[in-house]
């Protein structure tokens, strides 16, 4: 197949998609120097309306639907997007082509006044844009009072810088992608807060059909990242995860060269917590994809569904 000679990339304009939507760039840059590999800049639903929770106006497919409009209509080639605000199913025409290597995949405390979320006083206020974050911070540490947080990332740092909450919870992989990650007063290990299903990781979409732009783009994936956000992305499939749902999804290489899986479901109080994991050594697609889905039926076991909005519906 010929190199391409022009490559137009979908990404919205807040700095840390601009800086996604640049890595992408220079990677496909260093593989085709004589292709024009370019950024179109969108805003997004999501990025506008920043006054209510995104569980209350649509979830993850307000911060991809406009990008996708770009590349249906020929506009883009591409649309780069952190893969935690990819919903867990595409939309016909789409595919996800393509998965990159996975930045540190934990929550982030930060804090001008404290140490770590286990040494914040009763009654100190954290903040989060996260059902998952919350429910496990209320569940875990019931005396803090969790608050919500919007805005893009320097938005929410101001708020803390501000005095407007005594912590806040970010991702970590956003703040080192950044050059921020001496904001970072404590990396939260899993035990406290189980990281969302593909956080920390970067997707590539792509028409289905276009298979020419499928192929450029293999060199970028990495496999390894790949079959582990498959199985976290199982279990919010089968469980109709949103961002109305606080679930939660991680998966680690084994010892063995398998993969070991742990979720978790709560209620938005935190006042209750399902938890299930499961391992499994077939490693490809397909083998991560049913480990999800063994996890997520363990989960319904437990009666994960009523956490569910609509479920059974």
């Amino acid at each position: 197949m010929a190199s391409p000679t022009r490559l137009v990339i979908a990404s919205r304009e807040s700095r840390l998609a601009m800086w996604q939507a640049r890595h992408v760039q220079s990677r496909l840059r260093a593989l085709y120097p004589d292709c024009a590999v370019e950024i179109l800049g969108m805003t997004t639903e999501g990025d506008r309306v920043l006054d209510r929770a995104l569980s209350e106006i649509g979830g993850k497919g307000l911060f991809t639907k406009e990008l996708e409009v770009a590349i249906l209509d020929g506009r883009a080639d591409l649309a780069v997007h952190s893969l935690k605000d990819v919903p867990m199913q595409l939309a016909a025409p789409f595919a996800l082509s393509a998965v990159m290597v996975r930045e540190d995949p934990r929550d982030a405390f930060v804090s001008t006044r404290h140490a770590s979320l286990e040494a914040m006083p009763a009654g100190a206020v954290v903040g989060t844009s996260s059902l998952r974050r919350a429910a496990q911070i209320r569940r875990r540490l019931p005396h803090l009072e969790v608050r919500p947080l919007r805005g893009n990332l320097d938005t929410r740092l101001a708020k803390l810088d501000r005095g407007e909450y005594d912590a806040i919870v970010l991702a970590a992989a956003g703040l080192k992608r950044l050059g921020l990650a001496d904001r970072i007063r404590a990396l939260i290990p899993e035990s406290l807060s189980l990281p969302a299903a593909g956080q920390g990781a970067l997707g590539i979409e792509t028409l289905a059909a276009r298979t020419d732009v499928a192929a450029w783009i293999a060199p970028l994936a990495h496999a390894p990242t790949w079959q582990q956000v498959s199985a976290e992305r199982a279990v919010s499939r089968v469980l109709g995860g949103s961002c109305r749902v606080p679930l939660a999804a991680y998966c680690v290489p084994t010892p063995e060269g398998g993969l070991h899986l742990r979720a978790c479901i709560a209620s938005l109080d935190g006042g209750t917590l399902l938890e299930a994991d499961a391992r499994c050594a077939v490693t490809d697609l397909a083998g991560a994809d049913a480990l999800g889905v063994g996890v997520a039926q363990a989960l319904i076991a437990q009666g994960a569904q009523a956490f569910v909005p609509d479920a059974g519906r």
